[in-house]
């Protein structure tokens, strides 16, 4: 049969672990209807090539399966990324002034994103700090864990805050010894005490907004997605941006299942799982069972040096345990939220707890794993359990002096356990990697550079924090093909160039398995294909 498509380079790695001890290079790929139909030399492909067959050649190129981030939130992430952009402040004097600059502008609230608390020093995080610089605007700012914020005065007063609240899950107004709240707010429930008073973009602004998101995902080499939420408007936006054109890569999307839910909810979230189109599909339910070390909801099994971490997200954890086995059984796939070792631990109890032919009908994931015991490590194997890791959130949040807000939190044993990804690894468990974005940035070159480095790519300064815990080249790609194929129980139709899988690719100016970290991380990215279809090349591909 003739391709539609052949694809040249003179590196393919095709991750096939069937074609181990082949000792002819591959460096061409045939594509039929979006499948791959042969791989083989370029002297193959001259035989393989009709007339109407397309032929990309990317020269001195490096052709992998596509590139997969195993954890976005790119809906989500559009509330999360408005106002000024904070990431890069690192001190509390930048804080004030960048955000002084953005109560000047037009507006009426004072919106900021990606605060680091370790730029606040030993200054307690208080709304004091946005009543002196919000021009009195209300003011809500996003920390960079995604599950705290930062209101001001005013919008405290516009949502009527005025001290603590109840919450079905886990969530705090954070309020001083007199009960007067400080501005924190902790997790989803208390933050949206203050958003739904925010007037909200329209239908096609968040539109143009995601289409644009997802162009960038696409040039940075994505091909595909495990996208950690998704709502009714999630459906709408990714409908209309494949009915105007498609979507540049995949997106495999999980709504949230939360405390205060029960078995009538969970039949709903259920009836949803398949539904999608061409390129976007709900497949699996995400779960949380704590929050976050540096707002202290994480799920310890001792507090943190503060007395905080020790509750669940779930008050009453055993509802937990009741959810994962309702989706279980009916063979639907769960990812859960869990960061501390008390809570990866019960999540893996959880899992253990159901008839292993239960287990086994689905995948079953934990995302983030930040610090856990060795014990821990061993269980993921046992169970068949996915683990889901962002190597960018140690190199970026963390440091190897445990001078930082999550280190001194948790102290220097727990610090030491710091995201295990070698050791799980080496275990035999399946890592998927990716990037949380907004939480960090997306672009997949410098998070399988800090993978390896254990360190932020770029800053050969830096010292390697937890060095033991580094991957190979050749980990680091797998947790973005490979095992980030098998994390979706897709391995049988993606995550290698195998003949009859999906023709999904990322072609790479340098060889990431030959490149320095630093180097790769700083390179560019020459083509992704999805379904055997150019999304973005350089023009080299034109």
């Amino acid at each position: 049969m003739t391709p539609d498509l052949i694809v040249l380079a003179d590196t393919v790695h095709t991750l096939d672990q069937h074609r181990t001890g082949v000792s002819r290079p591959v460096e061409a790929v045939a594509v039929r209807g979006g499948v791959i139909a042969a791989v083989g030399s370029r002297q193959d492909a001259q035989e393989w090539r009709g007339a109407d067959t397309n032929v990309v050649d990317l020269g001195s190129a490096t052709l992998t399966p596509g590139l997969v981030d195993g954890h976005i939130h790119p809906v989500f992430g559009l509330d999360l990324t408005v106002g000024c952009d904070l990431t890069r402040a690192a001190t509390l004097d930048e804080v004030r002034a960048l955000l002084a600059d953005e109560a000047a502008n037009d507006g009426g609230w004072l919106r900021g994103w990606g605060l680091n608390p370790n730029a606040f020093g030993s200054v307690p995080l208080h709304r004091n700090v946005l009543d002196e610089v919000s021009g009195g605007k209300p003011a809500l700012i996003r920390l960079f864990d995604g599950h705290s914020a930062l209101a001001n005065s005013r919008a405290l007063d516009l949502a009527g805050i005025h001290g603590p609240r109840k919450f079905d899950q886990t969530a705090e107004v954070v309020c001083d010894t007199e009960g007067v709240t400080t501005g924190m707010l902790l997790e989803a429930a208390a933050m949206e005490l203050v958003q739904r008073h925010i007037p909200k973009e329209s239908f096609a602004e968040r539109k143009v907004r995601l289409g644009a998101l997802l162009q960038d995902f696409a040039r940075s080499g994505l091909t595909g997605g495990h996208v950690m939420d998704h709502s009714d408007e999630s459906s709408a936006l990714f409908q209309a941006l494949e009915d105007d054109g498609g979507l540049p890569l995949r997106l495999r999307t999980a709504p949230w299942c939360m405390p205060g839910s029960g078995a009538d909810d969970w039949a709903e979230l259920a009836r949803s799982v398949g539904v999608g189109g061409r390129r976007w599909s709900i497949e699996a339910i995400k779960l949380f069972v704590d929050g976050t070390v540096d707002n202290g909801t994480a799920w310890l099994y001792e507090p943190d040096v503060y007395g905080q971490s020790v509750a669940p997200f779930w008050p009453r954890p055993e509802e937990y345990t009741a959810a994962i086995e309702y989706f279980a059984s009916r063979g639907i796939p769960t990812a859960t939220h869990a960061i501390g070792d008390a809570g990866v631990d019960h999540v893996l109890d959880a899992l253990e707890s159901l008839p292993k032919a239960v287990r086994h009908r689905a995948v079953h994931r934990i995302e983030h794993i930040e610090t856990v015991p060795d014990d821990l490590v061993e269980r993921f194997k046992a169970l068949g359990v996915v683990a889901s890791m962002q190597p960018t959130h140690c190199t970026h949040y963390s440091l190897a002096d445990h001078s930082d807000n999550w280190s001194t939190r948790l102290g220097k044993d727990r610090a030491d356990r710091a995201w295990r990804c070698r050791d799980l690894r080496d275990a035999g468990v399946t890592l998927a990697m990716g990037s949380d974005w907004p939480i960090a940035p997306y672009e997949p070159l410098p998070i399988i550079a800090d993978a390896r480095l254990r360190r932020r790519s770029g800053h050969p300064e830096q010292q390697p924090i937890a060095p033991s815990q580094a991957l190979t080249a050749l980990q680091a790609l797998e947790g973005y093909t490979s095992h980030a194929a098998k994390a979706a129980g897709l391995w049988e139709v993606s995550g290698s160039i195998t003949v009859g899988k999906r023709a999904d690719f990322t072609a790479f100016e340098l060889d990431p398995l030959a490149a320095a970290p630093d180097e790769l991380a700083s390179s560019n990215v020459v083509g992704t294909f999805v379904d055997g279809e150019i999304q973005f090349s350089l023009d080299r591909l034109g």
